[in-house]
């Protein structure tokens, strides 16, 4: 290291010195420390997150932070930890499975004194890696990295990613290719398969324990309820029915909505084989292992429910020592997730149509573009786009040409005029739920190809600087707003770990 590194380590002290994870039972979690990458780079510092959450840069430039953040040194003070979990994956129940690739390296506070995980992707094995390497491709780091970035720019909840690292060792796919790391900040990495594994191997105790954190860290409001446990519930529901109505209403699909990648905040986690939706089709899957299609579009609020029931079952013990009266309780809660989404799906759709809140009639005008988009193969994002364009003033030649000719169409948008009643478009709100850019999965893939095969990270740090602002993208950029030709569209995603 150099004098000038020497110099800042000794003047900027490592900001993640915190764990509150610690303070949970020991089975919970387990000290395990990252492989080091033999010749660590760091790719990309994410600098506008530090500067939206109020935390300085400085340490995160500096050589102790490098080291730090690529497994070549610890903190003595904060050893790193992995954290274990179930989950149902695809219906089937995994009783184990936990950090197999990934290292918490403790906490730091945000500018408003808030605590912040700090974690490791690909950093190596841990015992619940279940016989993988515990590593990560550059490629996959990079994705995460540009996806979850997207997600933050459209205002949707997630976790964040703070930097990736080239590790400077291939790590073996198919073929070898370039390892990475990704470091990922979230508010809490604890997920419905956290619960689950404290109910199956631990018991009630654990399961308060948990719960006690969340509610302490978390859903303080839920402290002063006569029901600790109806509460905390209540509270995850409303807030994953808002998350999947956020997804679909940019046609995000995650792809893998199992158990152990639902997180108890209400953020978007683990971008494996999650994808943004070209042409529309309500039943679209990505994931090339969502074979049955369980995680498609039109299924995630389905799916999300069934994860918010498993999430009750180990509740129960909390909420009534007399299970029937338990089952009772949790069933009376969860029953009202269907509730909740819908009213938040079909405003957010009226919002993107300029429409006034929703009720009935707008729901079916609502229903009949989704089937006119679909025989149709329109563009979701470009429609709604061209729809907002069209508001403002533009001409609708655009729009009808993406449904070429077709009468119901037109008739479709007669109708959409009539409801307005003479009524000014809500312009700004328009624009407001219908983002210019998405993260397409062509451009995604472009720019991860230059990256990982070519060394060449231009398209990259491009697309990446214009998701951080996918309402107003600047006019040199506006390449990237362009839907996929035919041969260009990416019709299977991958989990890429």
């Amino acid at each position: 290291m150099n004098e000038k590194a020497d110099t800042l380590s000794d003047k900027i002290a490592n900001p993640i010195s915190e764990n509150s994870y610690r303070a949970l039972p020991a089975e919970l979690w387990q000290e395990a420390a990252p492989d080091a990458a033999p010749a660590p780079e760091m790719v990309i510092l994410n600098g506008p997150f530090l500067a939206e959450w109020g935390i300085s840069a400085g340490w995160f430039e500096s050589d102790d932070a490098l080291a730090i953040l690529s497994g070549r040194s610890t903190n003595a003070a904060n050893p790193p930890i992995a954290m274990a979990y179930s989950g149902h994956q695809f219906g089937g129940w995994s009783p184990v499975l936990g950090d197999g690739r990934a290292h918490m390296l403790g906490q730091m506070r945000d500018g408003d004194g808030r605590l912040l995980d700090v974690q490791l992707k690909g950093s190596g094995r841990t015992r619940f890696s279940r016989g993988g390497d515990g590593k990560a491709t550059l490629a996959s780091a990079l994705r995460e990295y540009l996806v979850s970035e997207a997600m933050a720019g459209l205002g949707i909840p997630a976790t964040r990613s703070l930097a990736v690292i080239a590790t400077g060792e291939d790590v073996r796919r198919d073929t070898p290719m370039p390892g990475g790391l990704l470091v990922r900040a979230a508010r809490s990495h604890i997920r419905v398969g956290s619960f689950q594994f404290a109910a199956a191997h631990l018991g009630e105790d654990a399961v308060r324990a948990l719960a006690d954190h969340m509610i302490t860290h978390h859903y303080p409001e839920a402290a002063l309820a006569p029901s600790l446990a109806a509460a905390l519930l209540r509270a995850v529901i409303d807030r994953q029915a808002a998350l999947v109505a956020k997804w679909m209403q940019v046609g995000f699909i995650h792809g893998v909505m199992n158990t152990d990648n639902m997180s108890i905040v209400g953020e978007t986690i683990d971008f494996g084989p999650c994808a943004f939706i070209d042409e529309f089709r309500p039943n679209k899957v990505f994931s090339s292992i969502d074979t049955q299609g369980r995680y498609a579009w039109n299924q995630q609020p389905n799916m999300a429910q069934w994860n918010l029931v498993k999430f009750a079952e180990t509740l129960l013990p909390l909420f009534s020592a007399n299970q029937e009266e338990a089952v009772a309780l949790a069933q009376a809660e969860v029953d009202r997730f269907p509730d909740v989404f819908n009213a938040l799906f079909w405003s957010g759709f009226a919002t993107k149509l300029g429409l006034a809140a929703s009720n009935a009639e707008q729901q079916e005008l609502i229903q009949t573009l989704f089937k006119l988009m679909t025989a149709a193969e329109a563009d979701f994002t470009l429609f709604f786009d061209r729809l907002t364009r069209h508001a403002a003033g533009e001409e609708e030649s655009p729009l009808l040409a993406m449904f070429d000719g077709e009468a119901g169409f037109a008739d479709w948008l007669s109708q959409w005029r009539t409801l307005r009643e003479g009524a000014p478009l809500p312009v700004a709100e328009m624009r407001a739920a219908n983002p210019f850019l998405i993260a397409r999965n062509h451009q995604v893939e472009r720019a991860l190809s230059d990256a990982s095969d070519r060394n060449d990270f231009t398209r990259f740090h491009r697309l990446a600087a214009a998701l951080r602002a996918p309402f107003d993208v600047a006019p040199d950029l506006s390449d990237l707003l362009d839907p996929p030709m035919p041969d260009e569209r990416v019709t299977a995603t991958f989990c890429g770990t």
